[in-house]
């Protein structure tokens, strides 16, 4: 039997740790599903592993992609099982690690299939909200879709102010000429692997703590160069994340500014707490997870997924 042991749980959390300790332990390899590192042009603002802790274990899906290419949570959802597929062959035993729900989701228990769309219609819908906004969206898959409109207005509102979420919606709705949620629930996803999903948590004041820390480092580490490099391409789907936004505002202000950087930094800051929030209500929806403090002994990790392996 295959088993994939699966490491969730809110930025800065210690995940990448835990996971190396994992694959060293168990001779395997890790799979990281934070969406944010895929991207090659994004190191310091992704908070990528370091050289030393990517030498430490072997690492899949971190900086493989350019910020200039279109990639889908699908897309990783076929090159993932596929890798792990791979990665079976040579040990029953896999490790995932990240913070990107959607993309554990993905790999965990899969998607529903949709249709290919036309690269004409998600043009014009990116030219249409660059022009009207997430109003333009949000009335747009009301009209197409009531009832999944409905669904997410009551059951995740935040979703309905997320444009990449809202605009893949309406571009299936366009693209194919049926409501997006006739397509939920008409696959079967089957898995050759069993999960065992540990989860890493703390007090909410030391998260938030940590990820202030983490940014003070990452500005540190220059930062502020690496988004000034990528600031010509702005408008690119990639770049739409914390860490660089804040940081094109600044830039847009063509003032060199310590009182506006340093504003810059604290607005970082606050979007990456806030980030966190969302991941914790997310991750605490998922089903079978085994929780522990960030500060456990990986020791103690380790000797429960050992009894949980054997079972």
């Amino acid at each position: 039997m295959n088993y994939l042991i699966t490491i969730i749980g809110p930025t800065a959390i210690g995940k990448t740790s835990l996971s190396i300790a994992l694959a060293q332990h168990f001779g395997c390899e890790i799979i990281s599903c934070d969406s944010r590192q895929f991207f090659k042009e994004m190191k310091i603002g992704t908070a990528v592993p370091s050289e030393i802790e990517l030498a430490a274990a072997p690492h899949h899906f971190i900086q493989n992609k350019s910020i200039f290419e279109s990639y889908s949570v699908g897309d990783f959802e076929h090159e993932a099982l596929t890798k792990l597929d791979e990665l079976f062959q040579k040990n029953n035993i896999q490790i995932m690690a990240g913070g990107s729900g959607l993309y554990v989701d993905a790999i965990l228990k899969g998607f529903d299939d949709f249709p290919a769309i036309d690269e004409s219609v998600r043009k014009s819908i990116n030219e249409t909200y660059d022009r009207f906004g997430i109003d333009y969206l949000q009335e747009k898959l009301q009209l197409l879709d009531p009832s999944y409109y409905a669904t997410i207005a009551s059951q995740n509102p935040q979703t309905l102010q997320n444009p990449q979420r809202m605009k893949r919606f309406v571009e299936v709705c366009i693209g194919s000429g049926k409501p997006y949620s006739s397509f939920i629930g008409k696959r079967k996803n089957t898995r050759n692997f069993t999960p065992i999903i540990i989860g890493l948590e703390a007090e909410r004041e030391i998260i938030y703590d940590r990820i202030n820390q983490r940014v003070d480092l990452m500005m540190q580490d220059g930062l502020l160069a690496e988004a000034k490099a990528l600031y010509p391409n702005k408008q690119l789907n990639a770049l739409q994340t914390v860490g660089y936004r804040e940081l094109f505002d600044y830039f847009d202000s063509n003032r060199e500014d310590t009182v506006l950087l340093h504003n810059a930094v604290e607005q970082i800051k606050m979007n990456t707490r806030r980030f966190a929030k969302r991941q914790m209500t997310w991750f605490q929806r998922t089903e079978n997870v085994s929780w522990f403090d960030y500060t456990i002994d990986k020791n103690e990790v380790i000797a429960l997924l050992e009894k949980r392996i054997k079972e």
